[in-house]
């Protein structure tokens, strides 16, 4: 299924809303939140919250014509969660100190890893920092940009097909969601 809306069981029940994002789609709401940085913001670095908030982190550094550095902030270890809340797993990167910085994620929902983002990042005296998603939860925490709003679990391009040994297959989280 491509777009957004529910999708239905094999008894017709209906079942969580998706998001389902293609490459191409994904890189328009790049521009689009780059745009609406650009407007009344010029960050001297980019800072993607890794590892998905640095995909569209470079995308917007590549736009603005910014540094992009990342920082590692995360529940997880591997593929397994490991932590009820996320932890900063990396210092924010010196350059970082005295400039303006855009902070980058790829989605707000309660705004626990842009917070410890932040705080990580002030740590090291910037100018200025301001946050930026590419989606944010409309009853969630809300950055300085978001791209664009919804409540649907958004099923990312990186994240709908895995590995499963040898072979790429849809991710099992997403099964029935998607067509493979």
């Amino acid at each position: 299924m491509n777009g957004s809306g529910p999708f239905e069981d094999d008894a017709g029940a209906p079942q969580q809303d998706y998001f389902d994002t293609s490459w191409e789609m994904f890189g328009e709401l790049c521009r689009a939140l780059a745009l609406k940085v650009a407007r009344d913001y010029q960050p001297e670095v980019v800072i993607g919250i890794a590892r998905t908030g640095a995909i569209p982190a470079a995308i917007v550094a590549s736009i603005l014509r910014t540094d992009f550095f990342s920082i590692v902030i995360s529940r997880k270890e591997g593929d397994h969660v490991v932590r009820d809340r996320p932890a900063v797993l990396s210092e924010a990167p010196v350059q970082a100190q005295g400039k303006r910085v855009l902070l980058v994620d790829e989605i707000a929902t309660s705004g626990d890893t842009l917070r410890l983002g932040l705080a990580a990042v002030r740590a090291v005296d910037p100018a200025e920092v301001r946050t930026a998603t590419s989606f944010a939860r409309p009853m969630g925490y809300k950055p300085d940009y978001c791209a664009l709003e919804t409540d649907a679990t958004v099923i990312f391009p990186w994240d709908r097909k895995v590995f499963e040994g040898d072979d790429l297959v849809v991710n099992p989280r997403y099964e029935g969601a998607v067509e493979d």
